[in-house]
C-alpha cells in the first residue's frame, strides 16, 4: 500500500510522522568529534529507529548506549557471517569482550555497513576508551557473556523451549541486563536495577521473539543457507522441516506454529510491565517503553496472519510513529498494552490448538494492565481528555475559509460583514492577512483530519 493510500486511510498518522521525520532528521545531525561522529553515522545506518529512540535518554548516556550498541552489533557480525569458519568463528567470539580494549582492532567480515563498522572499528574503539570506566566495566561484561553464548549456539540448535530462551538471552536479555546496569551506574534510577536480572531478562526476550517470529521468511530465504531460531519442539508439532512453511499448501499449519510461538513470547509480557512501572526516570522510561510497545503492537499485526509467510509483516509507520509520541509513562503503557492484548483476543480461533494458552497470557496482561490504571486512573483521564468532536472541528474549518475568502476579498465577504473592500490595492497588512489566513486554513483541515493541533 502506497504512502497517501495508507495517509488517507489513517490521517491520524500525519503529524505524528511529521514529528518523527523532524526527530530522524535530528538524530543524523552528527557530532564534531570524528569518531564519535563516525559512531552515531553507522547507528543511523545499522538502525534508524534505535538512533531515533536513544534521543530520550540523557546526554551521558546516549554515548554509553550507542557504543554499547555498536560492540554488540560487532559482535553479532562476526556471528553471522557464513564465511568465517567455524573454528575461527568460534575463538573470536569468545575473546572479543578482550579485543574491545585493543586501539588497533579490526575484523574485516559482514556486508554493507557492518562491513564498514568492522573495517573501521578502531573509531568505536576509541570511544569505548573515552567512557567512565563503570560503563566500560559494564559493556564488558555483557559483551563476554553474549561472545561465549553465541559460540556456544553455533554449535548447537534451539531445540527446546529452553534452548530458545538460552539463545535470546544470550542475544537479548543480556542487553536488557547491560541496559539495567548502565541505569544503575549512571545514578538516574537506583542502584536495585543491578540487580534486576530477571525482569531485565525479560524485556530483552520479549524483543527477541518478537523479531525471530516475525522475520521468518526474512531469514530462511537468506543465502547462503543461515541458522534459524525457531525451535523445534514447536515447529516439528506441524510441519517435517521449518521450510514447509512458506508453501502455501501448508499455511493452516504455519499460522498455527506462529501463533503457538507467539503464545509464548507474550508469557514476558507481565515481566515487561513489572520492570517498566520500577522505572522513575521519565527519560529512561521512554527509551525502555517504546521498543516494547511496538513489539506487542508487532505481535498482534503476525498473530493469525499468514502474510508472514509471504512477505515482511510490520506496523505501518504511521502507527511506530504515534507509538513513539504517546508513550510517555507507564499509564500509555498499560492502555496500549490493553489494546494489542484486545487486538490479539479478537483474532484467536476456537479451533486454535493453543488458544485457551492464549488467552490465558493476554488475560494476565490485560489485568496487569487494568491494576496499573487503577493506581492513577483519574490522572490519566485529565492528561488524554477525548479531542473535540468531528462537528466542532467541521465548524472551525468553516470559520476559516470565511477568513481566507475575507483575507482575499472573495465572493463580497467583506461587504457582507459591513466592510469595504481596501481602495488601494494590496498593501503590506494585506499580505500579512493573506499569510494568516493560509495557515489558519492549513492548520483547521489538519485538525479536521486528525484531531491534532501543528
Amino acid at each position: 500500500m502506497g504512502a497517501l493510500t495508507l495517509l488517507l486511510k489513517h490521517p491520524s498518522d500525519f503529524i505524528p510522522l511529521v514529528r518523527v521525520k523532524m526527530m530522524a532528521d535530528k538524530a543524523k545531525k552528527l557530532p564534531k568529534e570524528p569518531n564519535l561522529a563516525f559512531c552515531y553515522d553507522m547507528l543511523n545506518k545499522v538502525s534508524r529507529s534505535f538512533a531515533i529512540v536513544i534521543q530520550q535518554l540523557p546526554h551521558e548516556l546516549q554515548d554509553a548506549v550507542c557504543i554499547f550498541y555498536l560492540v554488540l552489533r560487532a559482535l553479532d557480525t562476526i556471528e553471522d557471517d557464513m564465511a568465517i569458519p567455524e573454528k575461527t568463528k568460534c575463538p573470536e567470539l569468545e575473546k572479543f569482550h578482550q579485543k574491545i580494549y585493543d586501539p588497533k582492532y579490526v575484523y574485516p567480515c559482514g556486508e554493507k555497513h557492518y562491513k564498514r563498522l568492522m573495517d573501521e572499528y578502531t573509531k568505536v574503539t576509541a570511544v569505548f576508551l573515552s567512557l567512565k570506566k563503570e560503563y566500560q566495566d559494564v559493556i564488558a561484561d555483557i559483551t563476554k557473556r553474549m561472545g561465549k553464548g553465541m559460540s556456544n549456539f553455533i554449535r548447537r540448535e534451539v531445540v527446546s523451549l529452553k534452548d530458545w530462551d538460552e539463545y535470546c538471552h544470550y542475544v537479548a536479555g543480556l542487553v536488557g541486563i547491560g541496559l539495567s546496569n548502565l541505569w544503575a551506574n549512571s545514578l538516574l534510577e537506583d542502584k536495585r536495577f543491578a540487580k534486576e536480572e530477571n525482569l531485565s531478562n525479560s524485556m530483552g526476550l520479549f524483543l527477541q521473539k518478537t523479531n525471530i517470529i516475525r522475520d521468518y521468511l526474512e531469514d530462511i530465504v537468506e543465502e547462503p543457507a543461515p541458522r534459524m531460531f525457531w525451535p523445534k519442539c514447536i515447529w516439528s508439532k506441524y510441519g517435517e522441516t521449518l521450510d514447509v512453511f512458506r508453501h502455501p499448501e501448508n499455511r493452516d499449519a504455519a499460522v498455527s506454529c506462529m501463533n503457538h510461538l507467539i503464545t509464548n513470547a507474550l508469557e514476558h509480557g507481565l515481566d515487561s510491565l513489572a520492570y517498566m512501572k520500577q522505572l522513575k526516570n521519565i527519560d529512561v522510561f521512554r527509551f525502555c517503553a517504546i521498543p516494547q510497545v511496538m513489539a506487542i503492537a508487532t505481535l498482534a499485526e503476525c498473530y493469525d496472519n499468514g502474510k508472514v509467510f509471504e512477505g515482511v509483516v510490520k506496523i505501518r509507520r504511521g502507527l511506530s510513529a504515534q507509538i513513539m509520541l504517546k508513550t510517555l509513562d507507564i499509564y500509555d503503557v498499560a492502555v496500549q498494552f490493553k489494546s494489542y492484548s484486545a487486538v490479539i483476543a479478537s483474532k484467536v480461533n476456537d479451533r486454535d490448538p493453543n488458544a485457551t494458552e492464549t488467552r490465558k497470557n493476554l488475560s494476565a496482561i490485560v489485568a496487569k494492565c487494568d491494576e496499573i490504571l487503577a493506581e492513577d486512573f483519574q490522572g490519566y483521564q485529565h492528561k488524554h481528555e477525548p479531542e473535540l468532536p468531528l462537528y466542532a472541528r467541521f465548524l472551525i474549518t468553516f470559520m476559516t475559509i470565511a477568513y481566507v475568502c475575507y483575507a482575499f476579498q472573495l465572493y463580497g465577504v467583506r461587504e457582507l460583514i459591513g466592510v469595504e473592500p481596501s481602495s488601494t490595492g494590496i498593501v503590506f497588512v494585506d499580505y500579512l492577512e493573506r499569510g494568516l489566513s493560509v495557515c489558519a486554513f492549513f492548520t483547521s483541515c489538519v485538525f479536521l483530519l486528525t484531531g491534532q493541533m501543528l
